[in-house]
């Protein structure tokens, strides 16, 4: 265990203090110095004040870290802190990131290529058979699926991942020390061997309505890309797929039927621009750049930037950071003017060096 887990677990009990107060404190101390620091230190800080200061200096319940060690150490979980090496760097990307994780698996959280499959608990066949389809296509990616272990397409999800041999994770909105639905305990421990179990909640924290958007949260966040298959016009796979696109995530959506209900929130989200039609795994294949990372860089792409100017190069460089990139972000990182950002990436699209996407988002073509 880490020798700091103590004041890692306690930081998470401290009352006002959330994600984002967390990385501001991680920024000025050490997690243990939190605990030291004077509260007119502690209250100097933007984003801490008086009244956070004054939690963390009348913090005293040490106890229920040690009752959380205690249950760690007996079922071989796995804290993962966010500055731990093994915590999952997708999340990290978002400003809400979790402080703490508990893991129970041996799958790599930094996998690869990870997507997120989520839906309606009240599935139709048409459902299943596009959620199946989809996982038995990307079986030859090596992908690892994410979802909510929830009735419906998260369950569906999670049994294609295992029958095509695929690392699978379920996020929970709950503590490790049961499984919700209960009916998926032995999906859980089937899991455990082809994947894992993740959540933020520490043991005896029950699957109450106020976790589930946590739980959202960390789904749409650890992924490369989100898929929603099939869902209503309100409900958790909404809510993901919105954070999804806060964070500046690919979502992807199945089309239905425009009088099936059950579809109505994909429509909505294709419709809107807030997610991009999807019919089959190629598709996503092709919008992500999979097939692309497993070619070497050949010379007609090395020729491709040599005349590329100084501001157009500054753009790739800032949309090689991640899959895709607002064009806010561009702006802000660039430090050009919206003119330049624009004519410059305008110049990028007719080279077909760089794809436009929905919601204002590029990325390399």
């Amino acid at each position: 265990m880490h020798p700091d887990l103590h004041f890692q677990l306690s930081l998470t009990l401290i009352p006002n203090i959330g994600p984002v107060q967390t990385k501001i404190l991680l920024q000025h101390y050490d997690v243990g110095d939190i605990f030291k620091a004077k509260k007119r230190e502690l209250e100097k800080i933007e984003g801490i004040g008086n009244i956070r200061a004054e939690s963390i200096k009348s913090f005293m319940d040490f106890s229920k870290a040690d009752e959380e060690i205690a249950f760690i150490e007996k079922y071989r979980i796995r804290p993962l802190f966010i500055t731990d090496k093994d915590y999952p760097k997708r999340l990290l990307n978002c400003y809400d990131s979790p402080t703490l994780l508990y893991y129970k698996g041996e799958a790599n959280l930094n996998h690869s290529k990870i997507i997120s499959i989520i839906g309606t608990r009240h599935n139709t066949e048409y459902g299943r058979q596009l959620t199946e389809s989809l996982v038995e296509q990307l079986a030859l990616q090596n992908v690892m699926i994410v979802s909510g272990l929830a009735y419906g397409i998260d369950a569906i999800a999670h049994k294609a991942a295992i029958k095509n041999d695929l690392l699978t994770i379920g996020v929970l909105a709950h503590g490790l020390d049961q499984v919700y639905p209960s009916q998926h305990t032995s999906l859980a421990k089937e899991m455990l061997r082809s994947g894992g179990l993740l959540t933020e909640f520490r043991s005896k924290s029950k699957p109450d309505k106020h976790n589930f958007p946590n739980r959202n949260r960390v789904v749409a966040g650890m992924s490369d890309a989100t898929i929603v298959v099939e869902t209503g016009i309100k409900g958790g796979s909404m809510i993901t797929a919105e954070l999804a696109n806060n964070y500046n995530k690919d979502v992807f959506a199945f089309p239905g039927k425009v009088t099936d209900s059950r579809s109505a929130g994909c429509n909505y989200l294709i419709r809107n621009n807030k997610a991009v039609l999807l019919t089959d795994a190629r598709e996503l294949v092709e919008l992500l750049n999979w097939d692309e990372a497993a070619r070497p860089v050949g010379s007609r792409q090395k020729e491709l930037f040599i005349d590329l100017s100084d501001e157009e190069r500054l753009i790739i460089s800032i949309l090689r950071e991640k899959k895709s990139v607002h064009i806010d972000e561009i702006n802000f990182k660039s430090g050009l003017s919206s003119s330049s950002v624009a004519a410059a990436i305008l110049n990028l699209e007719l080279q077909n060096v760089v794809l436009s996407l929905p919601g204002k988002l590029y990325q390399i073509s």
